[in-house]
């Protein structure tokens, strides 16, 4: 049977915050909570665009700024939501950026790498303690095809001050985010409560791509109904992952058709790559010394 829609559960009573759902992806999943009956808060960089999003969605849904490219902006928005929600049951790291020329964050991470991965991770950290007391409460982190493309966690120069390729930064810092997953979940495991899992949304038709070189574009404009699938279908894998009762933590979902492009989500296997629990648990590390961010999870397992 292929999972579609209908078959999310009804989320009355439970608090999800999803990053960048003003638009695309993160819109739609914020859509299908709220009409489940969550209570749901659209973490945005522009609050303006927040409420005209949070217009446009029948339910319980509220805004909240939140810049991740500022780790002032996301400990201030980790501040307002915990003075506004005693607990959260889904916090869905949505967000993203890709192929952008090279940039900086206000801290002067790699925009890639430090919004994709650095902001989320630290948005992460900041609001853990809210979740770990909350049954079948889950973190739930979007991904992309894309962290197979040439992708590695380069140590040696993890904000490519030497050199930039802006393909292989994108694809770094989905890597990051599916690592990020895994470590997570591990750390999680002893609290038996909240879970860590991956999703990716195939080749989804959004903004996503605005940076992408104009061949590129152009490509994806003409290929379009061959080879990308509509927001609200890219947002399956992400709802599954956050809503099956079935799903394990650790777990990916992504499109069950041809290389993962577009389908119903179905449980699918990362990189080889993204299971060196070594590397892993370096950039864990790597992470909390560049965000200052310390995690209330214990250590993970050794991975001697």
């Amino acid at each position: 049977m292929k999972w579609t829609e209908q078959q999310i559960p009804r989320q009355d009573g439970r608090v999800a915050v999803v990053t960048g759902a003003n638009t695309g992806l993160g819109f739609e999943t914020a859509r299908r909570l709220a009409e489940r009956g969550a209570s749901v808060v659209l973490a945005v960089r522009d609050a303006e665009k927040g409420k005209q999003a949070a217009a446009r969605i029948s339910g319980d849904v509220s805004v909240q700024e939140l810049d991740l490219t500022s780790l002032a902006s996301v400990r201030a928005a980790a501040a307002d939501l915990r003075a506004a929600h005693p607990k959260i049951d889904l916090l869905i790291n949505n967000a993203g950026v890709m192929y952008t020329p090279k940039q900086t964050t206000q801290d002067g991470f790699e925009l890639q790498f430090g919004t994709n991965h650095l902001g989320h991770f630290a948005l992460t950290g900041l609001l853990l303690d809210l979740m770990l007391p909350v049954p079948g409460s889950r973190v739930v982190t979007v991904s992309s095809t894309g962290h197979r493309i040439r992708a590695d966690i380069h140590f040696d120069d993890l904000q490519w001050e030497r050199s930039y390729d802006r393909a292989a930064a994108y694809g770094q810092s989905k890597l990051a985010n599916l690592m990020f997953t895994y470590e997570l979940q591990r750390r999680l495991a002893p609290h038996g409560t909240t879970i860590a899992t991956a999703a990716h949304p195939g080749i989804a038709n959004t903004e996503l791509a605005r940076n992408s070189p104009a061949v590129a574009r152009g490509l994806i404009t003409l290929l379009a109904p061959l080879l990308t699938q509509p927001a609200a279908d890219g947002a399956l894998p992400t709802l599954r992952a956050a809503t099956d009762p079935a799903v394990l933590g650790g777990q990916y979902y992504g499109p069950d058709g041809v290389a993962e492009g577009r389908g119903r989500p179905k449980l699918v296997t990362s990189s080889p790559a993204s299971y060196d629990m070594a590397v892993q648990q370096r950039l864990w590390d790597v992470s909390e010394d560049l965000t200052g961010v310390r995690f209330p999870v214990c250590q993970a397992v050794s991975a001697a």
